[in-house]
């Protein structure tokens, strides 16, 4: 069983999908007006390194309509930031919380901080990987499609974490990972290699034209992330073939779908015509990080044990 959720493959292949069973349960029941309380008497804290909207926001909201209680910490208002152990705050922490999400710049932060922490944590982002985003990503592809057995995805731009995570995921989810990227751009040889010793399907190219052609699903992501703006000038001169453009998304199936993460920088890896465009879920995306999340925090939460019933 599962006490943190660090990485995508912290988890296991059934359990993936009974989230997102989960998931869209709770999505459905919250349009209804029917709420669940089974992490009364919970409290999350939330340590961000780096700042976010969605991953704020939808941790917040997601553990209050479960009944729990989520508290916001700055790294840099805390002891943490300013040079306490991450050990010695794992321990701290882990007296008063029920489980501990941290947004951090490397992935090493967080793993050291599960390791000493007595309580589940969960990813909320490192430089590796965004587990809770694929998540999220996968839950939307399924919705759409009724399936991702099978689908060919395309990632187009910066081999980063996000991209990190779907080729993890892609064993799990019998989709087919085709990505272009610049040179000295690519995924990590680790991460290929591991997904790729798990099953998955994965292929690298430079041409956004050929990795979208015939692609079900298009996905991009900024090209310059939070800690990488003193290289902006030269990864926008080194990504500009790399838009997703109606060129591009033509390229595709006819009833390709589009997505990003966000936040878009529109002009840069996506354009109006697309992000705005018929072929766009990244508004259903976006919300299902909420619903995905409720699931997750529900499962390694719950007063019940680890379980993913109401």
């Amino acid at each position: 069983m599962c006490s943190d959720f660090i990485s995508i493959l912290d988890i296991s292949k059934e359990t993936l999908w009974d989230l997102i069973d989960s998931a869209k349960k709770l999505k459905s029941e919250r349009k209804k007006g029917i709420h669940h309380e089974p992490l009364r008497g919970k409290n999350l804290a939330l340590i961000f390194e780096k700042p976010s909207t969605r991953t704020r926001i939808s941790f917040e909201v997601g553990m209050n309509e479960l009944g729990g209680d989520a508290i916001y910490l700055n790294a840099n208002d805390m002891q943490l930031g300013r040079g306490e152990e991450i050990k010695d705050t794992a321990k701290v922490i882990s007296r008063y919380v029920s489980g501990v999400m941290i947004r951090a710049f490397y992935h090493a932060t967080i793993e050291e901080f599960a390791h000493h922490a007595e309580v589940p944590v969960i990813n909320g982002l490192s430089d590796r990987e965004h587990p809770c985003q694929m998540l999220a990503d996968i839950m939307t592809i399924d919705e759409h499609f009724g399936s991702t057995e099978g689908l060919k995805v395309a990632w187009i731009g910066d081999g980063n974490n996000v991209c990190n995570s779907l080729l993890l995921a892609s064993s799990m989810t019998g989709m087919e990972v085709k990505v272009a990227s610049p040179p000295n751009y690519t995924p990590p040889s680790d991460v290929i290699a591991l997904a790729q010793k798990n099953g998955g399907l994965v292929q690298l190219s430079q041409s956004p034209m050929e990795a979208a052609k015939n692609a079900d699903v298009i996905l991009t992501d900024t090209w310059v992330s939070m800690g990488n703006e003193t290289e902006r000038l030269k990864r926008i001169e080194d990504f500009k073939d790399y838009r997703v453009t109606n060129e591009i998304m033509f390229s595709a199936n006819p009833d390709a779908v589009f997505l990003h993460c966000l936040p878009a920088h529109r002009g840069e890896e996506v354009s109006d015509e697309v992000i705005d465009g018929p072929s766009s879920l990244v508004w259903d995306e976006a919300e299902n990080r909420l619903h995905a999340q409720k699931a997750l925090m529900q499962y390694l939460f719950s007063k019940n044990g680890l379980t993913l019933n109401h």
